[in-house]
């Protein structure tokens, strides 16, 4: 198993019902990895657990041999494992580019005594700040709406700004909820062709997602979890028809063309 991202035995559950169930599993440095279910199997809280935002019963994960188990999410974070919501999070009224450096500033160290002395040190991290968002606006295309408030943001501008928030600490691996739910297909295209450039970059993505022919379009190994345990671990060809999965999840909803 890979040394990259690891996960070991990981277990949650509210009042008594487990949403995750032992679930362990390990991820390779450089993959697009599907991590899917039916509604209700434990996929969300899973991610909420190993990226900071619940508490977890058992359990451990490493990031490149550092133990992640436990730490507050933005520490989790800085480490380099960071997220998206399906819920697109941003401040309204603040600017596609303030919302930017927000994101890059709930993971920043520079301390207090650099940041009221405005040392060499704070002053360096400001200028890559402003260069890293402005980087991150351009690879998305949002640059020519980079001083816009973000209320005058389309939904799928929006999902375009989440994945730029969650790329602003130079993260190594990225899990990214729903990432086209609610889209229209054009912007399906745009999105999964953005993923890949992530990925080419050097980042690890973990895509959680009901749209199975983008999973399968865009992912190369595919984890399958039901009532909080994983039911399947493969190539999506292998998946597609597993008899298992085909019962619980996905039936006649995976296109018989997908690659």
């Amino acid at each position: 198993m890979s040394s990259f991202f690891r996960v070991s035995n990981l277990s949650k559950s509210f009042a008594g019902v487990p949403a995750v169930a032992d679930i362990s599993f390990s991820i390779e440095q450089g993959a697009i990895v599907g991590f899917v279910g039916p509604n209700g199997s434990g996929k969300s809280t899973t991610v909420d657990c190993l990226t900071g935002f619940q508490s977890v019963d058992e359990g451990s994960w490493s990031l490149e041999g550092t133990p992640l188990s436990g730490l507050p999410r933005n520490i989790i974070a800085r480490n380099g494992l960071s997220r998206t919501f399906q819920a697109v999070q941003a401040y309204e009224q603040l600017s596609v580019l303030e919302n930017l450096l927000v994101a890059r500033q709930e993971f920043e160290s520079v301390g207090f005594f650099n940041s009221i002395l405005r040392t060499a040190k704070l002053r360096h991290s400001e200028n890559d700040l402003l260069e890293r968002a402005a980087e991150l606006l351009d690879v998305v295309g949002l640059t020519h709406l980079s001083e816009y408030r973000v209320e005058f943001l389309s939904y799928g501008q929006r999902k375009l700004l989440s994945m730029a928030g969650a790329m602003i600490s130079r993260p190594k691996i990225v899990f990214l909820d729903e990432p086209v739910a609610g889209v229209n297909p054009t912007m399906v295209v745009r999105i999964t062709e953005l993923l890949r450039k992530f990925n080419k970059l050097g980042i690890t993505l973990v895509i959680i997602d009901h749209n199975m022919e983008f999973i399968m379009d865009i992912c190369k190994r595919v984890i399958v979890v039901e009532a909080g345990s994983i039911i399947a671990d493969g190539d999506p060809s292998l998946i597609r028809t597993d008899p298992k999965v085909l019962e619980c999840y996905l039936g006649e909803d995976v296109p018989e063309g997908a690659n």
